[in-house]
This record gives structure tokens, sequence and C-alpha cells, in this order.
């Protein structure tokens, strides 16, 4: 049995622990803060309830296998989990409306060809079907498997397979999403709702690679899900899980620096002065909080992925709002900005290759994210509803009352007469994001993808330390709760099986 000391309690590091603990390892998780879940909070006024980080699951599977593994109960025993219908509804800037049917290829194309006119549907559905070509072929090397050593062939080789259309004289591929959305897709709306997708995650569609087309078929493919109380009720399962498997917790217990004996971690030291023996150390920290708790760079070499800095961050708008959720409304809506461009512009700058330049401000017209769960357990009575906006913004930003007007307005396209009903807003920043996670500005990880050299792959799990392990949104494979969850199945992995695991089964 090693000894397993686990540096913070965000949802990576949860599942790594709670895996570790049932292969008969001793696991003292430490968190600085006061609670678990990292970036999984919650926010609770007046009976009105709010997940303050991800609203919905994305690809329940990789959970559902973390309860397997470790215990007896399945995850639909701990959680009441279910699939949100529609998917999502879309408002777009000329005014046109579509709701998209969860996990349903037929129903999509149906619904997107009586909204945006014949043919709309099927160019759809074709890109959905290159796009699973680019899932199969970075499925196991992007989730399931350590990262190679090798990774410069992930780096390089563009997975997805672009149509080649004769363009300017010459035969052209799509070098980017956005391309991929103006040249494949033939409807200025159905390029927003790819490009849509990409921005969520923080990402540039003007320098995304066209591998960025697995994040609309992860959710085409796997669903849409939610679980009843808010997606909090997913960290408290988890954390409930670890405990089961005697996984011990130190809140409100900083770390001061990870001590290393002989070139292999050897244990951590507590902001106290006291130190704990360990035979194993892992980290599931941002990597501005791990070079501080490292005497060297642990994740820096020629021949290794940088740690990714200066993504976007986030700004979510809470609502408690008078009167009940009107029925047959959308889960979520996605209210697209009058001009993309101009967004695109204030979020990354407006350079089209390269690395993308962090931006400094809101957007005048953002895309806005509403989140409408109906769910009774996240309001005081059935008189009341609970409403979630949610913002891609530029990381560090200092969001202004007069930004959350704007906002507000921008969603009231979503929800009419949203401002008579108001009780009360309270807006999240990248500073509470920065507080609650560790990462600078507030960033916001993105999931690992292939190709654009390399510039969206995450760091090794393994590092430059014996015996020193990365896991979560900042480690391979990236950000996102299935990536986190996957990044405990490979850190224990690696632990448990030693150098030679080759990655889940």
């Amino acid at each position: 049995m090693a000894r397993i000391a686990v540096i913070g309690a965000g949802m990576g590091a949860l599942a790594a622990s709670a895996r570790l603990a049932v292969a008969g390892h001793r696991v003292v998780v430490y968190e600085r803060a006061a609670t678990y879940g990292g970036a999984v909070g919650v926010l609770e006024r007046d009976g009105f309830v709010f997940d303050t980080g991800p609203g919905l699951l994305p690809v329940p599977a990789v959970y559902r296998d973390l309860f397997v593994k470790t215990g007896k109960k399945p995850l639909e025993q701990c959680v009441d989990l279910v699939q949100v219908d529609p998917a999502s509804h879309h408002v777009f800037a000329d005014g046109t409306q579509v709701s998209l049917p969860n996990a349903s290829r037929a129903g999509v194309v149906s619904a997107l060809d009586a909204a945006l006119g014949a043919g709309a549907g099927e160019r759809w559905g074709d890109f959905l079907v290159r796009a699973r070509e680019a899932w199969d072929r970075t499925r196991r090397p992007l989730l399931e498997e350590p990262l190679w050593p090798n990774w410069q062939v992930l780096a390089e080789r563009e997975p997805y397979p672009v149509v080649r259309q004769r363009r300017l004289l010459r035969t052209r591929a799509a070098a980017t999403l956005a391309e991929v959305g103006s040249w494949e897709l033939g409807d200025p709306r159905l390029a927003v709702l790819l490009e849509s997708h990409a921005l969520a995650h923080g990402l540039d569609p003007r320098v995304a690679p066209p591998a960025a087309a697995v994040l609309p078929y992860m959710e085409h493919a796997f669903g849409t899900w939610y679980v009843r109380g808010g997606m909090r009720e997913l960290a408290r399962a988890v954390y409930e899980r670890c405990l089961a498997r005697k996984v011990e917790f130190h809140f409100d217990t900083a770390v001061g620096r990870i001590v290393e004996k002989d070139g292999r971690a050897a244990g951590v030291e507590l902001a106290d002065g006291a130190v704990a023996d360990a035979d194993f150390v892992v980290a599931g920290v941002a990597p501005a909080v791990l070079d501080r708790l490292s005497s060297h760079a642990v994740l820096r070499g020629d021949a290794e992925v940088p740690p990714q800095r200066g993504r976007p961050s986030r700004l979510t708008v809470h609502l408690a709002l008078r009167g009940g959720r009107p029925g047959g409304v959308a889960h979520r809506t996605v209210v697209h900005a009058a001009d993309r461009e101009a967004e695109l512009n204030g979020l990354f700058g407006e350079r089209r290759a390269g690395p993308a330049a962090p931006g400094t401000a809101l957007p005048a017209s953002p895309t806005v994210t509403v989140l409408r769960p109906g769910d009774p357990a996240l309001v005081p009575d059935v008189d009341h509803e609970a409403v979630t906006l949610a913002v891609t913004v530029p990381s560090g930003l200092e969001p202004t009352e007069k930004d959350a007007q704007r906002v507000l307005t921008t969603a009231e396209r979503a929800v009419p007469g949203l401002r008579d009903r108001l009780l009360w807003h309270e807006v999240r920043t990248p500073a509470d994001i920065a507080r609650a996670t560790g990462a600078d500005g507030g960033a916001v990880p993105a999931p690992a993808l292939a190709a654009a050299g390399g510039r969206l792959l995450h760091p090794s799990n393994s590092t430059r330390v014996t015996g020193l392990f990365t896991v979560g949104g900042w480690a391979h494979p990236g950000g996102g709760l299935p990536h986190a969850g996957m990044s405990g199945a490979l850190v224990a992995g690696l632990i448990v099986e030693g150098p030679d695991f080759q990655g889940s089964q």
C-alpha cells in the first residue's frame, strides 16, 4: 500500500483519489478551500440554488465507469441523471430560431431543414459524419491513453477529413474550424452554430483546427445530461464515493511546496510547515500554482507539451426571477452575437493565425448561453425560477454593472420580460473562478484537441519529477467534466500499473 498525497479536491483529483483508494492505497487530499469540487461550485441565496461551474454533463459514461470501478452503487443510484431534450435551442442574429433534439440525427436534420431551409439539415448531418471520423481517430489518444511520448504525431496530423474545394483558381482544404463552417456548411447560421461549440470552450474558431469538430460531435453522439439538484450533486456523489473508499480529506489546508528527495516526489509541506510524507504526489492544480509548489519547472522541456496559459475565462450572471418557468422552455438556449466577427475580435484580437491573442473587454454583443433547468430543487417554490447566463470573456476581465446589464439585454431575446420578473442578480467573475481554482485570471482550460501544432494539447499526467503526477483540466486530456474524469483514470492507471500503463479499457 502506497501513501499518496493529492493536492486539490477538484473533479479530476476526486476521480483519481477514488480509483487509487479502491486499489488499496492510502490517499490523503489537501484542499486549500473549505469544500470539494473545484470549479464545480454552487451559489445559494434566498432559497435559490445556482451552479457556478458547468451546468450540463456531456459523456456521462466517464462517471458511470468511475462508479462501476469504485463501488457497488452505480452512478444512477447516487444522482438523478436525466437527458435534456431538446439538447439546445438557438436564437440567431437574424431572428431565426431552432431547437435541436437530443442525440437524434434524424431529428436534428428535420429541425434544421424546417428552420433554415431544405438541405441545411443534410449538410449538418454530412458534417457530423466527417466529425465522427475525427472522433474515431483521436478518442483513444486524447481521452483514454496517457499522452504519447511522440505527441508530435498528434500535433501534426489533422484528423478531420476536410472537404477539398476549388478556391481562387486552386483546390484548397479548410485549415480552421471557421473555414469548415464557411466552406462546407453553406449557411452562415450553420457556421455560427458550429463556431459556438468552440467559443463555449474559449476557443477562437478562426484559429482552432478542423479537429475541433469533435466538440459538437460529442454532444450529438452521447447526448446532453443534467443532474437534478444541480451539477454540484455530481461533485457530492464523487466526494461521498471517496469517503466510502476511506479517502482522507483536509479542507482549509494549503500546500506550501512539494517535497522532493533524490529527484523523486516524497510528500508535501503544508503552509503551516508540517510535512506529510508520501510515496506519490498527485497535483490537481493550475500551472501557475504548480510553479509555486515546485522548486523547478516540472512541466517544461524541449520535447514536452508546454502548459497552456492565457486562456479565456467565463462570466456568469445568476438571476432570481419571480414567476415559475413556463412550459415548453428549453433547458439551454444559445443567443448568438449580432456581430460574430466583432465578438471574436474583442475576445481574441484580430489576428487570424497563430495562438489567440487575449482580449481585454466584454464584446458589445456577446454570445450568451441561457440555462433554465426548471428544477424544483433550485427554487424556493414553484412561483420562482432560477436562471444562469454564461458568457465567454477574456481572463482577468473585471466586469462592470454595465457589462452585466448588457448580458441581461441579450438574454431578453430568450427570456421575454426578464427585467420585469427580476428579483435580484448576482455576477460571478473571472476573479471568482481564480479564487476557486487558482488559475491565473480565472482562465478555464479547454479540452485537448489534435493538430494545430500541439497548441491545444495539455502536458502529460507524468512529470519530470518521478512520483509526481498532474490531474484535472490543466493536464492531459484537458478541460471539461468528462476530460477531468478521464484524467483521474489515467493518473490512477499510471500509479497502479506503472509507466507501462497503456490506457483505460
